[in-house]
């Protein structure tokens, strides 16, 4: 396991796979990131395994899927005793292993989230730019150590600066890891997990100023969205249903890139540090977001029981300079949990059998076809939001999506949706009562039934014997 690299992994919150100039959105400022798609491979069709935060975030950090490791909601007290988080894996193979920001395996609401067996030896913590948790809380703790105080700056009319904010802390923190001294031999893993751009939209000033909401394109939404929603406001979502101009979705989008603009200039400050210092060079380097956010397209803000492209489409990118590909845009069917796969072949660790993510490693590398890694991908919606303070209802919901078609069934209201992106890229021609493609929407429910019996189903302890 010589020569190693290191893993800088910077995840973001809530982060739709369409806010990257690079890959095709002229609104964004996003030069950073335009950098790396450039120099590395992105995955344009990566979707996370649930539209939700704990789920969606346990499924990468063990390579299941989440009802296979039996964590689909948000608010959970515990997290499963097996199978260990990755980077637990990663730190007894050798790395020296580092986390900052959000984690949330459980529930972090009134109290800081208990540790796991995890294996950072670097820690700080911090769930939301808030100060309300008693303890442990790395992010209030700094700002109060510059004199500000969180409650108080949120409030103000130009939010939070830069100076104070948390993206920013997060930087400071990672580069405070970067000057650890280590042995030569031993490699890095650091992985960075911000609250932005998750709602509430409240960019700082300066870089809200940047976008003028006049000049945004909008969601992605016809009049005929309001039907659609009100067929399916039985299911699970966290705002009501709205046209654009009652969402005010031009503002929120404005914002929404002014907070992406802000995580790529701090992002800037990591690679900067790494290049000054030289360890670029053996370092790779990986973006990505947990799960996207409907910004007002279909009628919906926010997340919650949908599968729409937003929401369920995350980016995911790759670059390590004379290892990888350069400026690959491959449009593979890619599984957020893939990227534990993956995380473990960089660190030289056998993928364990129980684990269902495929490495990308061989596309990366330019070894296998880059347009091609699944035939199909899958994300759950089981029971995720709190009732009480969330919009839950008790929905499941289960989406199935191979080259052309998307299926979503939601398995307790006798509701689904079936769509054709090849005609019909942003889902707007819901063909589930269609007469025309009954036969394929027979055919899709098949094939997602199979494929969820046979991913999560949790067949217990290794056989032993015959009887």
């Amino acid at each position: 396991m010589a020569n190693r690299p290191n893993i800088l992994w910077y995840c973001t919150d809530q982060q739709r796979f369409d806010t990257i100039g690079a890959l095709g959105n002229p609104y964004v400022q996003t030069p950073t990131l335009d950098k790396l798609v450039e120099a590395g491979v992105s995955f344009t069709h990566t979707y996370c395994q649930s539209p939700i935060c704990t789920p969606s975030r346990s499924s990468f950090m063990t390579g299941l899927y989440p009802s296979r490791l039996h964590n689909t909601r948000n608010g959970n007290e515990s997290f499963p005793g097996f199978p260990p988080v990755i980077s637990k894996l990663i730190a007894e193979s050798g790395y020296d292993c580092g986390m900052i920001g959000k984690f949330h395996l459980q529930s972090s609401g009134y109290r800081t989230e208990p540790r796991l067996d995890d294996g950072f030896s670097y820690w700080r913590f911090s769930h939301a730019p808030r100060d309300d948790w008693k303890e442990g809380h790395h992010y209030a703790e700094w700002v109060r150590s510059l004199g500000g105080n969180l409650n108080e700056l949120r409030n103000r009319p130009e939010r939070v600066p830069p100076e104070f904010h948390q993206t920013t802390w997060a930087s400071e923190c990672a580069i405070e890891f970067l000057k650890n001294k280590r042995d030569e031999n031993t490699p890095w893993f650091l992985n960075i997990s911000i609250y932005d751009p998750h709602p509430p939209f409240i960019p700082p000033k300066e870089y809200a100023d940047r976008f003028d909401p006049s000049a945004m394109p909008g969601p992605y939404f016809q009049e005929s969205d309001l039907a659609q929603q009100k067929r399916l406001s039985a299911l699970d979502f966290q705002d009501e249903i709205r046209t654009p101009e009652e969402h005010d979705a031009r503002q929120k989008q404005a914002d929404y890139y002014a907070m992406i603009a802000q995580i790529d200039d701090q992002f800037a400050r990591i690679l900067q540090y790494l290049d000054e210092t030289g360890q670029r060079e053996n370092t790779v380097i990986i973006f990505t977001s947990d799960h996207g956010e409907s910004l007002g397209d279909h009628g919906l803000m926010y997340k919650g029981c949908r599968f729409y492209e937003g929401l369920v489409r995350v980016p995911l990118i790759f670059q390590w300079a004379g290892h990888y590909e350069e400026n690959i845009q491959s449009d593979a069917l890619v599984e957020l949990l893939d990227l534990t796969a993956t995380l473990l072949d960089i660190s030289g660790i056998e993928q364990p059998e129980y684990m269902q993510g495929k490495s990308l490693i061989p596309i990366v590398t330019g070894q296998s076809d880059a347009q091609h890694h699944r035939d199909f991908v899958r994300s759950e919606y089981f029971d995720a939001l709190d009732p009480h303070f969330t919009g839950g209802t008790g929905t499941f919901g289960t989406m199935y999506r191979n080259r052309r078609y998307k299926l979503c069934v939601y398995h307790d209201k006798d509701l689904g949706e079936l769509y054709d992106l090849q005609t019909d890229p942003w889902e707007f021609c819901d063909l589930w009562n269609s007469t025309e493609h009954e036969q394929i929407k027979h055919q899709l429910i098949y094939e997602s039934f199979n494929a969820h019996v046979t991913l999560t189903t949790d067949m217990g302890s290794t056989r032993i014997a015959p009887m």
